[in-house]
């Protein structure tokens, strides 16, 4: 189907965690200070979202507790994910009601994508007050405050609830092409758009490019020469074109997969800990392999220095087998650990990657390595994860998982690397 004449809304939940600790209080998130925090943990823990009001006295979203001024009263509400999840489903049935599910693409668990385009001529109504009608009966059902982005195609629906909504008092945002380019041309600064991060600002800024009319009427060969393939999206976004359709999404499959986890430690830690946790994600990941019966050859991880949190350690190992088993995937692993980290430096954030997954049928193993033992450590990692599935995670665990730093215990209680 043609971009021509088709509306999207992007409909976003208003500090949703915080949110929904308010409605569970029956308070107002307008008028109620309060943050999503553990703060059993420590006074650096992050908090995952402020109120509306918190935002309205000056306090940024993801700060620390410690940053949090101490003159202020404000309600600490430890999370619930397990309660997060059930308010995105119970929204999500909300938008099912008016559309079908072919139409709506969920892009977070505050956030959704909707073709409304051939729902405003079954309900008789304009894009903006349909997408009132969908806030307004989150807010009565739920007590959800929304804010939405309507657009002519999906990128500048995604730049009206961005950037446009939280102008308008009924935070509704509407651009098309045309009003892209008369309102938001110049507007600084770049990271502020979808899709422009703070790297690609900084590179643009080295011609002289700070806002999107620059890159709309910039020399397109330097574009291409800096930026690749990448190019063709910056040059269309500076215009407002989007071609990418909701059937687009919905049929898109990725040329590979890639299974990842990360975490922020709640302290600095040494050099010997932050390995134990390594190990311990290592574990607990290529467990998840298992579970989903794939393997992989390819590793990256990422080391986050307390000292500056800026600057990485990063590195990446092709292994000459690909396999699912931890013993098999642990000293490679940890061999790239020892090379890349400074082990004079406080880590405060661990994170893998297990890319390029194919099917365990794929699996593949050389000429040193002992099969009868993997044959061994297969049967053994079956039992253990019949055992988990049954009594939980934490039904059985390693030696190292009890040691003073380690977190993989607790982490088995979380949702989402949060508490549930």
């Amino acid at each position: 189907m043609a971009t021509k004449n088709r509306i999207y809304f992007v409909i976003d939940m208003k500090s949703f965690f915080a949110s929904v600790e308010c409605a569970e209080r029956g308070l107002d998130p307008y008028t109620t200070p309060l943050v999503v925090a553990d703060k059993e943990r420590t006074e650096s823990s992050i908090c995952l979202a402020v109120s509306p009001k918190m935002k309205a006295l000056g306090v940024k979203n993801r700060c620390r507790l410690f940053e949090i001024p101490p003159k202020l009263e404000y309600i600490i509400a430890k999370p619930q994910m397990k309660k997060y999840i059930k308010y995105a489903s119970e929204i999500y049935g909300i938008y099912l009601k008016y559309i079908d599910s072919s139409d709506i693409f969920v892009y977070s668990i505050d956030e959704c994508f909707i073709d409304a385009t051939d729902y405003l001529k079954i309900y008789k109504l304009t894009p903006v007050s349909f997408a009132k009608k969908l806030m307004d009966e989150i807010w009565s059902t739920l007590r959800i405050p929304a804010s939405a982005g309507i657009g002519t195609n999906m990128y500048l629906a995604k730049i009206a609830l961005d950037i446009t909504a939280k102008h308008k008092p009924n935070h509704i945002g509407f651009l098309t092409e045309q009003l892209f380019r008369e309102t938001l041309w110049h507007h600084k600064p770049l990271s502020d758009f979808w899709g422009i991060s703070r790297g690609i600002s900084t590179r643009l800024a080295k011609y002289g490019i700070t806002d999107m009319y620059g890159i709309a009427t910039m020399d397109e060969d330097i574009l291409y020469r800096e930026f690749g393939i990448n190019a063709e999206l910056l040059i269309d976004h500076a215009k407002g074109i989007e071609t990418c359709l909701m059937s687009d999404i919905k049929a898109h499959k990725p040329a590979s997969k890639s299974m990842s986890s990360s975490q922020i430690l709640p302290c600095d830690y040494s050099y010997i800990d932050a390995k134990i946790i390594l190990k311990e994600m290592l574990q607990n990941g290529c467990y998840d392999l298992f579970r989903e019966k794939q393997v992989t050859s390819l590793i990256h991880i990422l080391i986050g220095y307390g000292d500056d949190r800026e600057n990485f350690a990063k590195g990446t190992i092709r292994m000459p087998i690909t396999t699912n088993l931890y013993t098999e995937i642990e000293p490679y692993v940890s061999n790239l650990f020892d090379k890349i980290v400074d082990r004079k430096r406080p880590i405060r954030k661990i994170g893998y990657d297990f890319a390029e997954l194919q099917s365990e049928e794929c699996e593949s193993y050389d000429l040193f390595t002992d099969i009868k033992k993997v044959s061994k450590q297969k049967n053994l990692t079956k039992s253990i994860l019949s055992i988990q599935d049954t009594f939980g995670k934490n039904a059985i665990l390693k030696g190292i998982d009890f040691f003073e730093k380690s977190t993989q215990r607790e982490r088995n209680t979380m949702v989402g690397g949060h508490r549930g």
